[in-house]
């Protein structure tokens, strides 16, 4: 720091913890024989630095900087030919900027004549929130008749990129923005989550995750603004850590492009309006794996994304693959009793139905026969689900660009738990994310990894098992099957025909027990995969089917 200088704590009140001036004075020695230099020379230098009107015209100014450096407005205005102005403009930028430590800094002044001199400052304050912020200007001091000097006040005194009717204050740096496949702001707020207003920081969702992106690494950073007086509107960033409005050093924010289809997220958070339980519904891309919609109600918790449940009958559908895999038909005959006994474990049918001799494969997926594809498990290894499940990807990690629950299917540890996975009980757990990439990976023939940032995906899962045709057109045919003739008929009218499958799933250990309601599919008319949670929603076809058709109608 150079001599004479000192930091001060700025304080409201004005006061100053310790003091002393500052007014930069040149002291000229030299001799005339030195380096050649004539005693006119000399004597110019002296007579400049040393002049008793400069010195009177410098301490002058200094008296005005160190009531302005302390927040006396009024005392500082008393330096000025306008008072009120000066003092009105010093409150307004002091209050505003808060500065925590201030030094001022009067620097050479030369004469213009004989009655003003003009002299650089050096303003340099450290900002909560901004940084060590300084910047120059320069002051006009008039010598009035019979009067000491004058600080002549304009508005480009305090900062010279200022104009009149402007001032100086913070302003938080913006974050970018999450945004949807239009580049326009996206509106989910379970995916997005929130910023605390206090520190700017992301603390849910990709506010969260990206924080650092969207904030260019500056979270909660203020900068300096101009600002239009009249109408508290910002009319220039001057920026942060300096006062040449190069920012300090942060970047701005980048914006984080999602996947969401603004249009399906639409439909699909339309579909959840009136739902008095909490509910989600996902939609992906089958071709790409690229999450189009992701709905929550209520907010706060993305249970669309990392929602953890027993799928329920939905999972038949992986059920299913892998007894085809083992050798069945859906035209093999089945039956279908009201009641399945697995070492003294009873299970049923939802609302105690049986179906008639002469039913197949394809009737009891359609119709959801939990008592077939439990007593079906003796076709099976106490590995054939966990296997078949690696078919859609279901169990390993997924790099998709946001917190997911990607699903779990463990090895069968003994004959009940074997008899309950089938139905996707026991536990077996899942998402609604990865439900619907069930769905997709029927419709498309191969497991595509959900994505929703395309840009942070580094290494996509990919499936280390695969479905063959043959099983791959079974599972087309029943799911479609369940549409027209099964538990799903609420989507015989849906545009894009609809294949699907619905699922009531047991929770708790009430009596009798509570049950998530479920339903999940494709369109066969567009690249479209979906599912629909109800949690304690009673039954797939009666409560979560008519908020699929709601949703895939507005989708149209």
């Amino acid at each position: 720091m150079a001599r004479g200088s000192v930091y001060r704590d700025y304080s409201p009140s004005g006061r100053r913890r310790w003091r002393r001036s500052r007014i930069a004075v040149t002291a000229v020695v030299a001799l005339a024989a030195v380096a050649g230099i004539g005693h006119w020379a000399y004597s110019t230098l002296v007579v400049h630095a040393e002049d008793p009107q400069v010195r009177a015209a410098t301490a002058r100014l200094q008296g005005f900087l160190d009531a302005w450096e302390t927040g006396a407005a009024r005392q500082a205005g008393s330096y000025t030919g306008t008072p009120a102005y000066a003092e009105s403009l010093i409150t307004s930028v002091m209050t505003n900027l808060k500065p925590s430590k201030a030094e001022f800094t009067a620097r050479k002044g030369r004469k213009q004549g004989s009655r003003e001199v003009r002299i650089p400052f050096t303003v340099a304050m450290t900002i909560p929130g901004a940084g060590d912020y300084t910047w120059e200007s320069k002051a006009r001091l008039l010598l009035k008749r019979g009067e000491e000097w004058q600080v002549e006040f304009t508005t480009p005194l305090i900062h010279p990129r200022l104009a009149a009717g402007q001032t100086l204050a913070l302003q938080t740096q913006a974050r970018a923005a999450v945004l949807d496949t239009r580049g326009d702001t996206l509106r989910a707020p379970s995916i997005v989550g929130l910023v605390d207003p206090r520190s700017g920081r992301g603390v849910s969702g990709l506010e969260a995750r990206y924080d650092r992106q969207l904030t260019g690494g500056a979270a909660g950073m203020k900068s300096v603004v101009i600002v239009d007086r009249a109408s508290g509107r910002a009319v220039k960033r001057l920026g942060n850590g300096n006062g040449n409005g190069n920012g300090g050093g942060a970047k701005g924010g980048v914006p984080v492009r999602t996947t969401i289809d603004p249009r399906i997220q639409e439909a699909a958070a339309e579909a959840l309006d009136g739902v008095r339980k909490n509910a989600a519904i996902v939609a992906i891309d089958p071709a790409t794996g690229r999450i189009l919609a992701a709905a929550n109600r209520p907010g706060g918790m993305n249970r669309a994304l990392e929602g953890r449940y027993p799928p329920g009958s939905t999972f038949k559908v992986v059920t299913a693959a892998a007894l085809l895999k083992a050798g069945m038909s859906p035209a093999d005959p089945v039956d279908c009793p009201v009641f399945a006994h697995v070492n003294g474990q009873r299970f049923e049918n939802h609302d105690q139905f049986s179906m008639p001799g002469g039913a197949t494969f394809a009737d009891a997926f359609a119709r959801s026969c939990n008592t077939f594809f439990v007593n079906a498990r003796t076709k099976l290894e106490k590995a054939s689900l966990h296997d078949t499940a690696q078919a859609f990807g279901i169990g390993a990690t997924w790099d998709v660009g946001v917190a997911t629950y990607d699903g779990s299917v463990p090895i069968a540890s003994s004959d009940n738990d074997k008899a309950a996975a089938t139905i996707g009980q026991a536990r077996v757990q899942a998402s609604p994310l990865v439900m619907a990439s069930i769905a997709a990976t029927v419709k498309d023939g191969t497991f595509r990894q959900p994505v929703l940032v395309p840009a942070a995906v580094k290494k996509p899962h990919h499936a280390t098992e695969r479905l063959g045709p043959a099983v791959l057109s079974a599972l087309r045919t029943m799911m479609r099957a369940t549409v027209t003739e099964g538990t799903a008929r609420v989507l015989g009218d849906v545009p894009g025909e609809a294949y699907a499958k619905t699922g009531t799933a047991e929770y708790g250990d009430q009596t009798p027990p509570h049950t998530h309601a479920w339903m999940i599919g494709y369109q066969g008319g567009r690249n479209l995969a979906w599912a629909v949670l109800v949690e304690d929603g009673g039954s797939g076809g009666a409560d979560a089917g008519p908020i699929a058709a709601r949703f895939l109608k507005a989708v149209g």
